[in-house]
């Protein structure tokens, strides 16, 4: 049904008075309308969209809500790395960044530069095409991030429109974060309802709300952002810094309002003295102050290093500490088996975050401390750093800890391996280790178990369903079906999934098992030189020192991990549920036989890992960055700055027709 014209006007115009609303509210930070009156039009605006589906867009107002839960988040490279930035610590080390800057450029002279406090809060990527947000990226490893653009559309302060003339693409990066006030607002609220569990810190709780996979929970968290630089803005061009911080104002970004030009270092170092002075009375969380070159063509002219830029410099804050009493020691059992002794403490007041436990990291470190229940002591907090304690203030009447013989939750013997500084607990089906073995198990790197999520994975573990990884196998439709959010269709697909699970390649379900210093690219290695399970599980040491990649750390690892009876009466209960991973092709003679070979880029025709199976099955191995070793660069759309030094290195750089016509 057509839409009335009367009705297609109003529209308009409600969509356009309440963003100008949002703008003046989140960006500018000057509202012109009540929240009351600010309510009555947006009710208005639903009421008209309900009456007329054909009205809605995805830049509507009333989209900012959260659309429906997505099964995954996507994987998103981007065509300009995210690099990270240098930092320092005194102003010693900030004059000897500026003076290197100077001798790079052979610059006399002063330099202009430009500071912004530093945020404490999660990197993101904005792509803006023709003015309209695309997509919303973390920033990953820096060129392959998540896309959370669902999520990010419910952050009021990201424009989902641009204002002015922006470039015709854009790629805005900044920090999405979480106001120390509104933080406080959240856990006294959830304090109030009676919550078992608040929130730690802002910035984790606004790393979680940004990967939710349910987008309607993080419009529900006060999310903020601030925009700081671009990766690429096409038909656009700025002489520096302040210039760009004019541009992003004229189109609707959000930027510090601290943010600003210096003459040159002194005056840099007194902004940073200022900004450490009222960091406290800030309504967000900084841990520093970044400075930049202000001049473009010299930030061309610096260029990067490996992983960071040789123009900007992180001038990082003193840690904050401050005295409390430890109350008690208690000791937390983690995925891997860790027995962490964790420090209780009188909760206390530190940069803006309540503080009432730190790690004491092991046996060793309690005794370096002297530590015992009851001392006062200084604890220290550093940005998102897990608190510590620092040192004994005065000691109280409490007696020394003595770490137990065994694991606290379910009793077997721990084990203290030489050289080893943690004591661990060997079993393998340890309830205070199973939750995480299960999401561990179940990622997409190991058995790829989709719809196994770690809400599903808590209930099956309190409701005793699940004891084991094994136990996964036993479960039937009708066992999960009466669980929360779960209907006859999502316990079929996850039945399904866990049946395609059980022939897995080898390589993954040695990853899935979760042993220490074994990730993705070992278990690779480790599946193509023994082929089968029953070859690695009765490896020698020596054997295992002999695959190239594994050194004496990895192969003790691997030898302890599989001599474990626990370990082993559990791989036993997984193959009797039907559990056999698939061994590789056997690629001798591959036309990729013996080279080393990296993915760059967004492939059009295969995904990336249909893409490395491809090379597998040609005989070469596959690496994840360009090294010395490296042979082959396949290079897809976007690729970025492994491209870059490969041609810089000389190695063969090809497409992905090229690569599809050499394996075919």
């Amino acid at each position: 049904m057509a839409v009335p014209a009367k009705a297609r006007a109003r529209h308009r115009e409600l969509c356009g008075i309440l963003e100008e609303a949002n703008h003046r509210y989140y960006v500018l930070d000057a509202p012109t309308l009540s929240d009351a009156e600010y309510d009555e039009l947006f009710r208005e605006l639903e009421a008209l969209e309900k009456d007329h589906p054909g009205l809605v867009t995805p830049d509507s107002p009333t989209q900012r809500v959260g659309a429906e839960p997505v099964p995954e988040l996507p994987r998103y490279e981007r065509a300009v790395p995210m690099l990270s930035i240098a930092n320092c610590t005194t102003p010693e080390e900030f004059r000897d960044w500026v003076q290197g800057v100077r001798d790079f450029l052979r610059h006399e002279g002063d330099l202009p530069l430009f500071v912004e406090p530093k945020i404490d809060g999660t990197g993101v990527e904005l792509l803006y095409r023709a003015g309209r947000l695309e997509t919303v990226a973390t920033r990953g490893d820096g060129t392959t991030g998540e896309d959370v653009t669902v999520q990010a559309r419910t952050i009021r302060a990201i424009p989902v429109r641009l204002r002015g003339a922006p470039p015709a693409e854009l790629s805005v990066r900044g920090e999405v974060f979480i106001g120390k006030s509104a933080f406080e607002d959240l856990n006294r609220r959830l304090t109030e309802e009676g919550a078992e569990k608040i929130y730690a810190n802002p910035r984790n709780l606004a790393a979680g709300s940004l990967r939710m996979l349910d987008p309607r929970i993080t419009a529900q968290r006060p999310l903020d952002f601030f925009a700081h630089s671009f990766g690429e803005a096409k038909g656009a061009a700025f002489p520096g810094q302040g210039a760009f911080f004019e541009a992003l104002a004229r189109w609707g970004l959000k930027t510090c309002p601290l943010a600003g030009p210096c003459a040159d270092a002194a005056a840099a170092a007194e902004a940073y003295a200022e900004l450490l002075a009222k960091r406290d009375a800030l309504d967000y969380e900084i841990d520093g102050m970044v400075v930049k070159v202000d001049d473009y063509a010299l930030q061309r002219q610096l260029g990067t290093r490996a992983r960071t830029h040789r123009w900007a410099i992180a001038w990082k804050f003193p840690p904050v500490q401050r005295t409390t009493r430890l109350r008690e020691i208690v000791i937390s059992v983690g995925r891997t088996g860790a027995l962490t002794p964790i420090a209780m403490l009188e909760p206390v007041g530190i940069g803006g975050v309540t503080v009432s436990r730190a790690s004491l990291h092991n046996e060793d470190e309690i005794e370096r401390l002297g530590v015992k229940p009851g001392d006062t002591v200084l604890v220290q907090r550093a940005g998102d750093v897990i608190p510590k304690i620092v040192k004994v203030v005065e000691g109280g009447r409490g007696q020394p800890f003595a770490m137990p013989r065994a694991c606290p939750v379910c009793g077997t013997e721990a084990v203290r391996e030489e050289d080893e500084v943690v004591a661990r607990c060997p079993n393998f089906d340890c309830p205070a280790q199973l939750e995480g073995h299960l999401r561990h198990f179940a990622h997409r790197g190991g058995m790829d178990i989709e719809g196994l999520g770690s809400k599903l994975i808590a209930q099956l573990v309190e409701k005793g369903m699940v004891r084991s990884v094994a136990d996964l196998y036993a479960l039937k439709e009708d066992d999960l079906v009466p669980l929360e959010r779960m209907a006859e269709k999502s316990a079929r697909n996850l039945v399904e999934a866990l049946e395609r699970s059980k022939r897995r390649p080898l390589h993954r379900f040695l990853n899935a098992l979760g042993i220490r210093h074994v990730g993705e690219r070992i278990a690779e290695i480790l599946a193509h030189r023994f082929r089968t399970l029953d070859a690695i599980l009765e490896a020698t040491e020596e054997e295992l020192l002999d695959v190239d990649e594994v050194g004496p750390e990895v192969a003790t690892s691997l030898k302890a991990f599989f001599e474990r009876p626990q370990v082993r009466d559990g791989i036993r209960r997984l193959r009797e549920a039907g559990v056999e991973p698939a061994p590789p092709a056997r690629v001798e003679g591959g036309v990729l036989q013996g080279q080393v070979v990296v993915f760059t880029g967004t492939l059009a025709k295969l995904t990336r890992d249909a893409a490395k199976a491809r090379a597998a099955a040609a005989g070469a191995s596959v690496g994840a960055s360009v090294t010395k070793k490296t042979t082959l660069v396949v290079a897809g759309e976007k690729a970025g700055s492994k491209r870059k030094k490969a041609e810089e290195m000389g190695i063969k750089v090809i497409d992905e027709d090229a690569f599809l016509e050499m394996t075919k």
